[in-house]
């Protein structure tokens, strides 16, 4: 892993589906749609002034989002914020930096 670059794709841990799970309803709010399937596949991290956290996440029907989700330092206090999203993924689409 280069400094600042994102991490290897790594399967998701219950850790990635907590940070999925707080941004779900920012991307429902976006999209203007709900998600009744929500589950997180697999994830990259990059370190930056707080942490991205890229995460595929399985919608259902053969569909994924890709996350962008930031979490600041911890002595901000600040809530996850989704920073960005991809939507119509397929399960086979590779988990890249946007």
């Amino acid at each position: 892993m280069m400094c600042g670059g994102p991490s290897a794709t790594r399967p998701a841990t219950a850790e990635m589906q907590d940070i999925a799970d707080q941004v779900k309803s920012q991307l429902e709010e976006k999209e203007n749609q709900k998600f009744p399937v929500f589950q997180a596949v697999s994830y990259k991290s990059q370190v930056v002034a707080g942490t991205n956290f890229f995460i595929k996440v399985d919608v259902g029907d053969e569909k994924c989002v890709h996350l962008r989700v930031f979490r600041s330092l911890p002595n901000e206090n600040k809530p996850l914020t989704l920073h960005a999203y991809q939507t119509n993924k397929a399960k086979h689409d590779e988990l890249t930096y946007f």
